[in-house]
Protein backbone atom coordinates (compact mmCIF):
# COMPACT_ATOMS: atom_id res chain seq x y z
CA UNK A 1 0.00 0.00 0.00
CA UNK A 2 2.93 2.20 -0.93
CA UNK A 3 5.00 1.76 2.22
CA UNK A 4 8.48 -0.46 1.34
CA UNK A 5 8.88 -3.96 1.57
CA UNK A 6 12.56 -5.20 2.71
CA UNK A 7 13.61 -8.25 0.30
CA UNK A 8 15.81 -10.69 2.30
CA UNK A 9 19.01 -12.71 0.83
CA UNK A 10 21.40 -14.74 2.31
CA UNK A 11 25.36 -14.40 1.48
CA UNK A 12 27.80 -17.33 1.07
CA UNK A 13 28.57 -16.79 4.72
CA UNK A 14 24.97 -17.88 5.98
CA UNK A 15 24.63 -13.98 6.54
CA UNK A 16 21.26 -12.47 6.31
CA UNK A 17 21.21 -9.41 4.26
CA UNK A 18 18.25 -6.89 3.51
CA UNK A 19 17.73 -4.66 0.17
CA UNK A 20 15.61 -2.22 1.39
CA UNK A 21 13.41 -1.65 -1.88
CA UNK A 22 10.83 1.50 -1.93
CA UNK A 23 7.53 1.54 -3.13
CA UNK A 24 7.90 4.07 -6.75
CA UNK A 25 7.38 7.28 -5.78
CA UNK A 26 7.52 6.96 -2.02
CA UNK A 27 10.29 8.67 0.67
CA UNK A 28 11.25 5.72 2.68
CA UNK A 29 13.61 6.71 5.60
CA UNK A 30 14.65 2.82 6.01
CA UNK A 31 15.83 2.69 2.55
CA UNK A 32 17.78 5.68 2.77
CA UNK A 33 19.04 4.59 6.24
CA UNK A 34 20.46 1.52 3.92
CA UNK A 35 21.91 3.37 1.24
CA UNK A 36 24.01 5.50 3.34
CA UNK A 37 25.12 2.15 4.93
CA UNK A 38 26.16 0.60 1.30
CA UNK A 39 29.89 0.86 0.42
CA UNK A 40 28.99 1.85 -3.32
CA UNK A 41 26.15 2.97 -5.59
CA UNK A 42 24.30 0.13 -7.03
CA UNK A 43 25.68 -2.09 -4.20
CA UNK A 44 23.20 -4.07 -1.66
CA UNK A 45 23.26 -3.09 2.01
CA UNK A 46 23.70 -5.31 5.18
CA UNK A 47 21.13 -3.93 6.81
CA UNK A 48 21.46 -4.21 11.05
CA UNK A 49 18.27 -3.69 13.37
CA UNK A 50 20.10 -0.86 15.74
CA UNK A 51 21.11 1.03 12.48
CA UNK A 52 17.36 1.10 11.21
CA UNK A 53 14.45 3.58 12.92
CA UNK A 54 12.71 2.24 15.72
CA UNK A 55 9.33 2.61 14.05
CA UNK A 56 10.79 0.02 11.44
CA UNK A 57 13.17 -2.03 13.54
CA UNK A 58 9.78 -4.93 13.81
CA UNK A 59 10.33 -5.41 10.45
CA UNK A 60 13.87 -7.20 10.89
CA UNK A 61 12.01 -9.28 13.81
CA UNK A 62 11.31 -13.00 12.86
CA UNK A 63 7.47 -13.15 13.67
CA UNK A 64 6.47 -14.28 17.29
CA UNK A 65 4.77 -17.21 16.01
CA UNK A 66 8.28 -18.25 14.52
CA UNK A 67 10.79 -17.30 16.99
CA UNK A 68 10.61 -21.14 18.76
CA UNK A 69 9.41 -21.53 22.67
CA UNK A 70 12.33 -22.25 25.28
CA UNK A 71 11.61 -23.87 28.19
CA UNK A 72 12.44 -21.24 30.41
CA UNK A 73 9.69 -18.99 28.55
CA UNK A 74 7.39 -21.99 28.76
CA UNK A 75 8.25 -22.56 31.98
CA UNK A 76 7.70 -18.78 33.25
CA UNK A 77 4.09 -18.56 30.99
CA UNK A 78 2.99 -21.36 33.37
CA UNK A 79 3.79 -19.93 36.76
CA UNK A 80 1.91 -16.41 35.37
CA UNK A 81 -1.18 -18.49 34.42
CA UNK A 82 -0.86 -20.45 38.16
CA UNK A 83 -0.36 -17.21 39.72
CA UNK A 84 -3.65 -15.47 38.28
CA UNK A 85 -5.61 -18.63 38.81
CA UNK A 86 -4.57 -18.50 42.68
CA UNK A 87 -5.31 -15.19 43.04
CA UNK A 88 -9.12 -15.80 41.12
CA UNK A 89 -9.25 -18.53 44.01
CA UNK A 90 -8.21 -16.52 46.79
CA UNK A 91 -10.46 -13.39 45.05
CA UNK A 92 -13.69 -15.23 45.22
CA UNK A 93 -15.06 -14.97 48.83
CA UNK A 94 -14.18 -11.25 48.37
CA UNK A 95 -16.10 -11.40 45.11
CA UNK A 96 -19.26 -12.53 47.24
CA UNK A 97 -18.75 -10.44 49.59
CA UNK A 98 -19.17 -7.61 46.96
CA UNK A 99 -22.26 -9.79 45.74
CA UNK A 100 -24.20 -8.67 49.31
CA UNK A 101 -22.72 -4.97 49.45
CA UNK A 102 -24.20 -4.47 45.41
CA UNK A 103 -27.70 -5.76 46.55
CA UNK A 104 -27.51 -3.54 49.46
CA UNK A 105 -26.67 -0.42 47.03
CA UNK A 106 -29.29 -1.90 44.59
CA UNK A 107 -31.95 -2.14 46.78
CA UNK A 108 -31.32 0.70 48.86
CA UNK A 109 -31.15 -0.59 52.38
CA UNK A 110 -29.04 -3.41 54.38
CA UNK A 111 -30.09 -6.51 53.11
CA UNK A 112 -31.12 -9.02 56.12
CA UNK A 113 -28.84 -12.03 57.23
CA UNK A 114 -31.71 -14.48 56.05
CA UNK A 115 -31.63 -13.02 52.30
CA UNK A 116 -27.50 -12.70 51.95
CA UNK A 117 -27.43 -16.23 52.95
CA UNK A 118 -30.37 -17.02 50.22
CA UNK A 119 -28.17 -14.80 47.55
CA UNK A 120 -25.05 -17.22 48.59
CA UNK A 121 -26.91 -20.35 48.71
CA UNK A 122 -28.05 -19.09 44.95
CA UNK A 123 -24.49 -19.18 44.08
CA UNK A 124 -23.52 -22.65 45.29
CA UNK A 125 -26.38 -24.10 43.87
CA UNK A 126 -25.59 -22.86 40.49
CA UNK A 127 -21.47 -23.86 41.27
CA UNK A 128 -22.86 -27.18 42.55
CA UNK A 129 -25.28 -28.11 39.30
CA UNK A 130 -21.39 -28.01 37.52
CA UNK A 131 -22.68 -26.22 34.55
CA UNK A 132 -21.40 -22.71 35.41
CA UNK A 133 -18.04 -21.14 36.00
CA UNK A 134 -17.87 -18.70 38.86
CA UNK A 135 -18.18 -15.95 36.37
CA UNK A 136 -21.43 -17.17 35.19
CA UNK A 137 -22.66 -17.77 38.62
CA UNK A 138 -21.60 -14.42 40.08
CA UNK A 139 -23.71 -12.83 36.75
CA UNK A 140 -26.79 -14.75 37.23
CA UNK A 141 -27.15 -13.88 41.02
CA UNK A 142 -26.45 -10.18 39.76
CA UNK A 143 -29.46 -10.41 37.62
CA UNK A 144 -31.38 -12.14 40.55
CA UNK A 145 -30.70 -9.11 42.48
CA UNK A 146 -31.96 -7.06 39.66
CA UNK A 147 -35.08 -8.55 38.92
CA UNK A 148 -36.15 -8.32 42.82
CA UNK A 149 -39.08 -6.16 43.38
CA UNK A 150 -37.02 -4.74 45.80
CA UNK A 151 -34.69 -2.83 43.07
CA UNK A 152 -37.82 -2.19 40.51
CA UNK A 153 -39.77 -0.51 43.23
CA UNK A 154 -39.80 1.57 46.47
CA UNK A 155 -40.61 -1.35 49.44
CA UNK A 156 -41.42 1.05 52.72
CA UNK A 157 -40.97 -0.33 55.73
CA UNK A 158 -42.19 0.63 59.22
CA UNK A 159 -41.52 -0.12 62.51
CA UNK A 160 -44.40 -2.15 62.79
CA UNK A 161 -44.31 -2.15 67.04
CA UNK A 162 -44.04 1.83 66.53
CA UNK A 163 -47.70 2.53 67.38
CA UNK A 164 -47.71 4.82 64.19
CA UNK A 165 -45.64 2.80 62.40
CA UNK A 166 -42.46 5.40 61.97
CA UNK A 167 -40.50 4.64 58.80
CA UNK A 168 -37.27 2.54 58.90
CA UNK A 169 -34.16 5.28 58.71
CA UNK A 170 -33.21 3.57 55.36
CA UNK A 171 -36.83 3.68 54.50
CA UNK A 172 -37.03 7.46 55.18
CA UNK A 173 -34.01 8.43 53.01
CA UNK A 174 -35.55 7.01 50.51
CA UNK A 175 -38.55 8.40 50.54
CA UNK A 176 -36.22 12.20 51.32
CA UNK A 177 -34.17 11.08 48.23
CA UNK A 178 -36.66 10.09 45.34
CA UNK A 179 -38.67 13.18 46.71
CA UNK A 180 -35.94 15.87 46.03
CA UNK A 181 -34.03 13.72 43.50
CA UNK A 182 -35.59 11.20 42.07
CA UNK A 183 -33.17 9.16 42.78
CA UNK A 184 -31.53 6.88 45.50
CA UNK A 185 -29.73 8.09 48.63
CA UNK A 186 -26.36 9.37 48.37
CA UNK A 187 -23.71 7.98 50.33
CA UNK A 188 -24.37 10.70 52.82
CA UNK A 189 -28.01 10.38 53.43
CA UNK A 190 -27.09 6.11 53.61
CA UNK A 191 -24.57 7.18 56.81
CA UNK A 192 -26.78 9.43 58.74
CA UNK A 193 -29.61 6.38 57.73
CA UNK A 194 -27.29 3.63 59.55
CA UNK A 195 -26.42 5.82 61.81
CA UNK A 196 -30.20 6.57 63.49
CA UNK A 197 -29.42 10.19 63.27
CA UNK A 198 -31.53 10.59 60.18
CA UNK A 199 -34.90 10.31 62.47
CA UNK A 200 -33.91 13.62 64.26
CA UNK A 201 -35.66 16.49 63.36
CA UNK A 202 -32.86 18.81 63.24
CA UNK A 203 -31.00 16.65 61.13
CA UNK A 204 -33.60 15.76 58.54
CA UNK A 205 -34.00 19.95 58.14
CA UNK A 206 -30.35 19.97 57.66
CA UNK A 207 -30.30 17.58 54.66
CA UNK A 208 -33.30 19.01 53.00
CA UNK A 209 -31.21 22.37 53.23
CA UNK A 210 -28.02 20.62 51.69
CA UNK A 211 -30.22 19.02 48.93
CA UNK A 212 -32.30 21.72 47.52
CA UNK A 213 -29.31 23.59 46.74
CA UNK A 214 -27.79 20.29 45.22
CA UNK A 215 -27.73 20.37 41.15
CA UNK A 216 -29.66 17.04 41.86
CA UNK A 217 -32.63 19.08 42.97
CA UNK A 218 -32.83 19.82 39.45
CA UNK A 219 -34.67 16.40 39.21
CA UNK A 220 -37.74 18.29 41.04
CA UNK A 221 -38.14 20.61 38.52
CA UNK A 222 -38.07 18.05 36.16
CA UNK A 223 -40.81 15.51 37.24
CA UNK A 224 -42.87 17.57 39.72
CA UNK A 225 -42.91 20.58 37.81
CA UNK A 226 -43.05 18.80 34.31
CA UNK A 227 -46.15 16.51 36.10
CA UNK A 228 -47.86 19.92 37.91
CA UNK A 229 -47.87 22.01 34.62
CA UNK A 230 -48.27 18.80 31.85
CA UNK A 231 -45.18 19.51 30.65
CA UNK A 232 -43.28 16.44 30.63
CA UNK A 233 -43.74 14.83 27.68
CA UNK A 234 -43.04 18.04 25.74
CA UNK A 235 -40.22 16.77 24.10
CA UNK A 236 -42.15 13.77 21.86
CA UNK A 237 -44.54 16.88 21.15
CA UNK A 238 -45.33 16.56 17.34
CA UNK A 239 -48.50 18.66 17.42
CA UNK A 240 -46.76 21.52 15.23
CA UNK A 241 -47.15 21.89 11.60
CA UNK A 242 -43.58 22.37 10.85
CA UNK A 243 -43.73 23.17 6.75
CA UNK A 244 -46.39 26.22 7.97
CA UNK A 245 -43.61 26.77 11.35
CA UNK A 246 -40.66 25.94 9.95
CA UNK A 247 -38.47 27.91 12.63
CA UNK A 248 -39.75 25.16 14.88
CA UNK A 249 -36.95 22.86 14.56
CA UNK A 250 -36.37 19.86 17.29
CA UNK A 251 -33.45 22.31 19.11
CA UNK A 252 -35.97 24.26 19.56
CA UNK A 253 -38.56 21.85 21.18
CA UNK A 254 -35.87 20.94 23.71
CA UNK A 255 -35.50 24.86 24.31
CA UNK A 256 -38.83 25.19 25.18
CA UNK A 257 -38.88 21.76 27.46
CA UNK A 258 -35.79 23.33 29.27
CA UNK A 259 -37.03 26.99 29.97
CA UNK A 260 -39.63 26.03 32.93
CA UNK A 261 -37.06 23.43 34.35
CA UNK A 262 -33.89 26.19 34.18
CA UNK A 263 -37.02 28.46 35.98
CA UNK A 264 -38.17 26.21 38.55
CA UNK A 265 -34.45 24.97 39.02
CA UNK A 266 -33.33 28.39 40.17
CA UNK A 267 -36.34 28.88 42.41
CA UNK A 268 -35.59 26.39 44.23
CA UNK A 269 -32.03 26.25 44.90
CA UNK A 270 -32.22 30.57 45.87
CA UNK A 271 -35.42 29.42 47.76
CA UNK A 272 -37.50 31.87 45.99
CA UNK A 273 -41.35 33.02 46.42
CA UNK A 274 -43.46 30.37 45.00
CA UNK A 275 -45.31 33.77 43.65
CA UNK A 276 -42.44 34.26 41.44
CA UNK A 277 -44.34 31.17 39.55
CA UNK A 278 -46.82 33.87 38.28
CA UNK A 279 -45.53 37.15 38.72
CA UNK A 280 -41.63 37.26 38.32
CA UNK A 281 -40.18 39.86 35.51
CA UNK A 282 -37.52 36.96 34.48
CA UNK A 283 -37.03 33.67 32.65
CA UNK A 284 -34.18 31.91 31.51
CA UNK A 285 -33.20 31.58 27.40
CA UNK A 286 -30.94 29.67 25.54
CA UNK A 287 -29.54 31.06 21.97
CA UNK A 288 -32.59 29.19 20.68
CA UNK A 289 -35.24 30.56 22.30
CA UNK A 290 -33.80 33.88 22.53
CA UNK A 291 -33.67 34.11 18.99
CA UNK A 292 -37.80 32.89 18.99
CA UNK A 293 -38.49 35.57 21.48
CA UNK A 294 -36.62 38.32 20.03
CA UNK A 295 -34.21 39.38 23.32
CA UNK A 296 -30.99 40.07 23.81
CA UNK A 297 -28.53 36.79 24.15
CA UNK A 298 -24.75 36.55 24.84
CA UNK A 299 -22.93 33.70 25.12
CA UNK A 300 -20.27 35.46 27.18
CA UNK A 301 -22.95 35.70 29.77
CA UNK A 302 -24.42 32.78 29.54
CA UNK A 303 -23.54 29.14 31.83
CA UNK A 304 -21.68 26.20 30.10
CA UNK A 305 -25.24 25.01 28.64
CA UNK A 306 -25.92 28.12 27.12
CA UNK A 307 -28.57 29.02 29.72
CA UNK A 308 -28.60 32.79 31.07
CA UNK A 309 -31.13 34.62 33.35
CA UNK A 310 -32.95 37.25 31.41
CA UNK A 311 -34.40 39.79 33.70
CA UNK A 312 -36.73 42.46 32.64
CA UNK A 313 -38.42 40.16 30.56
CA UNK A 314 -41.30 41.61 30.72
CA UNK A 315 -40.00 43.92 28.60
CA UNK A 316 -40.63 41.57 25.39
CA UNK A 317 -43.96 39.57 27.21
CA UNK A 318 -41.99 37.10 29.05
CA UNK A 319 -41.49 36.67 32.62
CA UNK A 320 -42.50 33.53 34.80
CA UNK A 321 -44.50 30.39 33.76
CA UNK A 322 -47.66 31.73 32.43
CA UNK A 323 -46.11 33.15 28.81
CA UNK A 324 -43.15 30.31 28.10
CA UNK A 325 -43.25 29.14 24.86
CA UNK A 326 -43.43 25.60 26.16
CA UNK A 327 -47.02 25.95 27.59
CA UNK A 328 -48.80 27.93 24.64
CA UNK A 329 -47.76 25.77 22.14
CA UNK A 330 -48.45 22.73 23.82
CA UNK A 331 -52.21 23.87 24.18
CA UNK A 332 -52.33 25.11 20.52
CA UNK A 333 -53.88 22.67 17.95
CA UNK A 334 -51.41 23.38 14.90
CA UNK A 335 -52.35 25.94 12.84
CA UNK A 336 -54.16 28.45 14.97
CA UNK A 337 -54.01 29.14 18.78
CA UNK A 338 -56.95 28.40 21.47
CA UNK A 339 -57.94 30.31 23.89
CA UNK A 340 -60.17 27.14 25.25
CA UNK A 341 -57.19 25.04 26.00
CA UNK A 342 -54.88 27.77 26.98
CA UNK A 343 -57.67 29.45 29.74
CA UNK A 344 -58.25 25.17 30.43
CA UNK A 345 -54.77 25.36 31.67
CA UNK A 346 -54.40 27.82 33.77
CA UNK A 347 -57.55 27.37 35.05
CA UNK A 348 -57.02 23.26 35.94
CA UNK A 349 -53.38 22.94 36.00
CA UNK A 350 -52.26 26.47 37.69
CA UNK A 351 -55.17 27.07 40.23
CA UNK A 352 -56.57 23.39 40.66
CA UNK A 353 -59.88 23.48 39.62
CA UNK A 354 -62.07 20.40 38.47
CA UNK A 355 -63.84 20.64 35.70
CA UNK A 356 -66.37 18.46 33.63
CA UNK A 357 -65.42 17.02 30.35
CA UNK A 358 -67.44 18.54 27.72
CA UNK A 359 -70.28 17.49 25.82
CA UNK A 360 -69.92 14.94 23.30
CA UNK A 361 -72.05 16.88 20.61
CA UNK A 362 -69.86 20.14 20.81
CA UNK A 363 -69.22 21.31 17.22
CA UNK A 364 -65.25 21.65 16.04
CA UNK A 365 -63.91 24.80 15.96
CA UNK A 366 -61.89 25.15 12.34
CA UNK A 367 -58.39 23.98 12.74
CA UNK A 368 -56.75 26.59 10.81
CA UNK A 369 -57.15 30.55 11.58
CA UNK A 370 -56.47 31.10 7.74
CA UNK A 371 -60.55 29.10 7.30
CA UNK A 372 -62.30 31.73 10.11
CA UNK A 373 -63.40 34.37 6.98
CA UNK A 374 -64.16 37.54 8.32
CA UNK A 375 -64.47 36.26 11.68
CA UNK A 376 -62.10 36.11 14.62
CA UNK A 377 -61.39 33.71 17.07
CA UNK A 378 -62.59 35.53 19.87
CA UNK A 379 -65.84 35.85 17.87
CA UNK A 380 -66.09 32.58 17.26
CA UNK A 381 -65.79 31.67 20.46
CA UNK A 382 -68.17 33.97 21.74
CA UNK A 383 -70.84 32.45 19.24
CA UNK A 384 -70.17 29.08 20.38
CA UNK A 385 -70.55 30.18 24.55
CA UNK A 386 -74.23 31.03 23.13
CA UNK A 387 -74.68 27.89 23.22
CA UNK A 388 -76.41 27.41 27.05
CA UNK A 389 -74.74 23.80 27.33
CA UNK A 390 -71.29 25.19 26.74
CA UNK A 391 -71.35 28.25 28.32
CA UNK A 392 -71.42 27.05 31.16
CA UNK A 393 -67.76 25.77 31.23
CA UNK A 394 -66.04 28.02 28.96
CA UNK A 395 -67.56 31.21 30.88
CA UNK A 396 -64.91 29.67 33.59
CA UNK A 397 -61.88 29.28 31.95
CA UNK A 398 -62.51 31.49 28.31
CA UNK A 399 -61.31 35.08 29.71
CA UNK A 400 -57.37 33.27 30.77
CA UNK A 401 -57.21 32.04 27.35
CA UNK A 402 -57.80 35.16 25.47
CA UNK A 403 -55.73 37.48 27.22
CA UNK A 404 -52.84 35.36 25.03
CA UNK A 405 -53.89 36.12 21.65
CA UNK A 406 -50.70 38.46 21.36
CA UNK A 407 -48.68 35.08 21.05
CA UNK A 408 -49.12 33.03 18.55
CA UNK A 409 -49.28 28.72 18.14
CA UNK A 410 -45.89 28.30 18.55
CA UNK A 411 -45.82 31.50 21.69
CA UNK A 412 -44.29 33.94 19.33
CA UNK A 413 -44.97 37.61 19.44
CA UNK A 414 -47.70 38.82 17.10
CA UNK A 415 -50.31 41.32 16.17
CA UNK A 416 -51.40 39.43 13.73
CA UNK A 417 -53.79 36.43 13.38
CA UNK A 418 -52.57 34.11 10.65
CA UNK A 419 -55.55 35.09 8.42
CA UNK A 420 -53.99 38.89 8.89
CA UNK A 421 -56.82 40.25 10.98
CA UNK A 422 -55.44 42.21 13.95
CA UNK A 423 -55.43 40.59 17.54
CA UNK A 424 -57.12 41.54 20.68
CA UNK A 425 -55.84 40.51 23.78
CA UNK A 426 -58.86 42.32 26.32
CA UNK A 427 -60.44 40.06 28.11
CA UNK A 428 -63.48 40.27 31.22
CA UNK A 429 -62.53 38.40 33.78
CA UNK A 430 -65.42 36.00 35.48
CA UNK A 431 -65.82 38.56 38.58
CA UNK A 432 -66.91 41.14 36.55
CA UNK A 433 -63.67 43.01 36.12
CA UNK A 434 -61.73 43.32 32.78
CA UNK A 435 -57.81 43.53 31.50
CA UNK A 436 -55.82 43.26 28.71
CA UNK A 437 -52.67 40.42 27.78
CA UNK A 438 -50.48 39.00 30.29
CA UNK A 439 -50.26 42.24 32.53
CA UNK A 440 -54.32 42.01 33.10
CA UNK A 441 -53.90 38.08 33.77
CA UNK A 442 -51.44 38.40 36.56
CA UNK A 443 -53.06 41.73 38.36
CA UNK A 444 -56.59 39.55 38.21
CA UNK A 445 -54.52 36.16 39.91
CA UNK A 446 -53.27 38.43 42.50
CA UNK A 447 -55.78 40.20 43.39
CA UNK A 448 -58.75 37.52 43.02
CA UNK A 449 -56.84 33.88 43.28
CA UNK A 450 -53.78 33.65 44.73
CA UNK A 451 -55.00 32.03 47.69
CA UNK A 452 -56.46 29.58 45.02
CA UNK A 453 -52.81 29.52 43.60
CA UNK A 454 -50.96 28.87 47.25
CA UNK A 455 -53.60 25.88 48.16
CA UNK A 456 -53.34 24.10 44.90
CA UNK A 457 -49.20 24.08 44.88
CA UNK A 458 -49.70 22.78 48.51
CA UNK A 459 -51.63 19.94 47.06
CA UNK A 460 -49.89 19.10 44.61
CA UNK A 461 -46.44 19.26 46.23
CA UNK A 462 -48.08 17.53 48.93
CA UNK A 463 -49.41 14.28 46.67
CA UNK A 464 -45.99 14.35 44.76
CA UNK A 465 -43.84 13.55 48.21
CA UNK A 466 -46.14 10.92 49.56
CA UNK A 467 -46.67 9.57 45.71
CA UNK A 468 -50.77 8.80 46.36
CA UNK A 469 -54.08 11.04 45.70
CA UNK A 470 -54.81 12.79 48.95
CA UNK A 471 -57.17 11.73 51.99
CA UNK A 472 -59.61 13.84 53.93
CA UNK A 473 -56.66 13.57 57.12
CA UNK A 474 -54.39 15.44 55.05
CA UNK A 475 -56.07 18.45 55.46
CA UNK A 476 -54.84 19.66 58.85
CA UNK A 477 -50.73 18.94 56.70
CA UNK A 478 -52.30 21.61 53.86
CA UNK A 479 -53.05 23.38 56.47
CA UNK A 480 -50.11 23.63 58.29
CA UNK A 481 -47.90 23.93 55.19
CA UNK A 482 -49.98 27.36 54.04
CA UNK A 483 -49.36 28.73 57.76
CA UNK A 484 -45.64 28.18 57.64
CA UNK A 485 -45.33 29.25 54.13
CA UNK A 486 -47.41 32.61 54.97
CA UNK A 487 -45.35 33.14 58.08
CA UNK A 488 -41.81 32.67 55.95
CA UNK A 489 -42.36 35.20 53.17
CA UNK A 490 -43.76 32.16 50.79
CA UNK A 491 -40.53 30.70 50.40
CA UNK A 492 -40.36 27.31 48.75
CA UNK A 493 -38.03 25.41 51.07
CA UNK A 494 -41.06 25.96 53.78
CA UNK A 495 -43.20 23.57 51.83
CA UNK A 496 -40.89 21.16 51.97
CA UNK A 497 -40.07 20.96 55.31
CA UNK A 498 -43.52 21.24 56.50
CA UNK A 499 -43.87 17.62 54.33
CA UNK A 500 -40.97 16.04 55.63
CA UNK A 501 -41.88 16.87 59.27
CA UNK A 502 -45.44 15.77 58.49
CA UNK A 503 -46.93 12.45 60.18
CA UNK A 504 -48.05 11.30 56.60
CA UNK A 505 -44.05 11.58 55.48
CA UNK A 506 -42.76 9.90 58.48
CA UNK A 507 -44.92 7.22 58.99
CA UNK A 508 -46.19 4.70 56.79
CA UNK A 509 -49.94 4.45 56.40
CA UNK A 510 -52.02 1.68 58.62
CA UNK A 511 -54.05 -0.93 56.43
CA UNK A 512 -57.67 0.19 56.79
CA UNK A 513 -59.45 -2.07 58.92
CA UNK A 514 -62.89 -3.62 56.60
CA UNK A 515 -65.69 -4.05 58.71
CA UNK A 516 -67.76 -7.28 57.42
CA UNK A 517 -71.73 -7.47 57.87
CA UNK A 518 -72.39 -10.82 59.44
CA UNK A 519 -76.23 -9.86 58.65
Amino acid sequence: GGARQPLREHDGGGARRVRAVPAPGVHAPAHDAARSAAHGHGHAAVVRPEAVPQQHARRFQRPREQRPVHACERAARERREAQHEKRQLEARPRHLESLVTFASRAWRRPVTDSEARGLLDFYRQLRDQGTLSHEDAVRDVVVSILVSPHFCYRVDSADMADENHRLTAHSLANRLSYFLWSSMPDDRLVQLASSGALHRQSVLLSEVKRMLQDDRSRALAVEFGGHWLDFRQFQLHVGVDRSKFTQFTDSLRESMFQEPVYFMADLIRRDGSIHDFLEADHTFVDANLAAHYQVPYSSDEADVDGWLRLDQADRWGRGGILPMAVFLTRQSPGLRTSPVKRGYWVIRQVLGEKIPAPPTEVPDLPEDETELGDLTLREVLSRHRAIKSCAACHDRFDFAGLVFEGYGPIGERRTKDLGGKAIEDHTVFDDGSSGYGLEGLRNYLRERRRDQFEDTLCRKLLAYSLGRTLLLSDEPTIIRMKEVMRARDYRFSSLVETIVTSPQFLNKRKPEVVVQNDK
